[in-house]
């Protein structure tokens, strides 16, 4: 019934990439290296896909984080292959949006799945070793931010934003560096020990306020930093998507990862 469902869906998520209104940067509707670099990104969100649902048979997970990975996957192949990627060609806003996505959807949703053990056991011995040790920064709250926060810094500096938006390959590449760090960012800050929990709020914290004072910075811009934004409005809502609609997830998270810090103090007086 699970691998229906799932053929189901990737015959929908195939069929999609055919209508050109849909899915714009598709390997069907694009040419030349376009086409190439979106074929192959598809082809890896979707064999990971694959290679979850084989977990789960040998590794069974709670319904909610099954059908949770499976909502993420489509919403991941929507993102990075619909029109919101070709809109991010001549917009500014779009550009921040889709970038959004990565960060503060589709990052927090895929650690909410906890998919490690269905991976482990589809990827084999070898495949258990390589993703103990990719997730092995996630220990480490603040550097997770700090490395998070470099990518995004980085990648909206303009002469490399540029680039990514003129060659697909550096697309592709802006797009892992943004989902492998949001990854281990959310992934460090929701599944912190109790030990590290000030250290997981104080990452999101640190990750609300630069996130926010970049976001202010191309609100409060007096002219369009990147070439490829028609006019000074498109950049400020694309500070204000980031700044204020941005800030929600961590403010969110912040609160949660507070509470906890909370309790584990008043569990540690009440015992003491």
């Amino acid at each position: 019934m699970r691998l229906a469902l799932l053929f189901a869906a990737l015959v929908a998520a195939f069929a999609a990439l055919w209508v050109p209104a849909a899915f714009a940067h598709n390997p069907v509707t694009s040419e030349g290296q376009d086409r190439l670099a979106s074929g192959l990104t598809a082809l890896a969100v979707i064999v990971f896909w694959l290679m979850y649902v084989v977990g789960t048979r040998q590794s069974p997970t709670r319904a909610w984080q099954r059908w949770l990975f499976h909502g993420t996957a489509l919403i991941t192949l929507f993102t990075i292959l619909g029109p919101l990627d070709e809109w991010a060609e001549v917009s500014a806003a779009a550009h921040m949006t889709q970038h959004m996505f990565m960060m503060v959807v589709i990052a927090p949703l895929f650690a909410l799945c906890k998919p490690l053990p269905q991976l482990f056991v589809a990827f084999g011995r070898h495949g258990r070793r390589f993703w103990g040790l990719a997730f092995k920064i996630t220990r480490y709250p603040m550097l997770c931010a700090y490395l998070h926060g470099f990518m995004i810094w980085f990648w909206h500096i303009p002469v490399f934003y540029m680039l990514a938006v003129e060659d697909p390959w550096i697309h592709v590449f802006e797009h892992a560096c943004f989902l492998i760090t949001a990854v281990w960012f959310w992934w460090a800050v929701l599944y912190a020990s109790a030990r590290k929990a000030p250290f997981a709020l104080l990452a999101l914290l640190f990750t609300l306020m630069h996130t926010g004072f970049l976001g202010a910075l191309l609100t409060f811009a007096g002219e369009p930093l990147y070439g490829e934004a028609r006019h000074l409005q498109d950049q400020q809502l694309a500070g204000l998507i980031m700044w204020v609609l941005g800030g929600v997830p961590y403010i969110v998270g912040a609160l949660w990862a507070g509470n906890r810090w909370y309790k584990h103090l008043n569990r540690r007086m009440l015992s003491g």
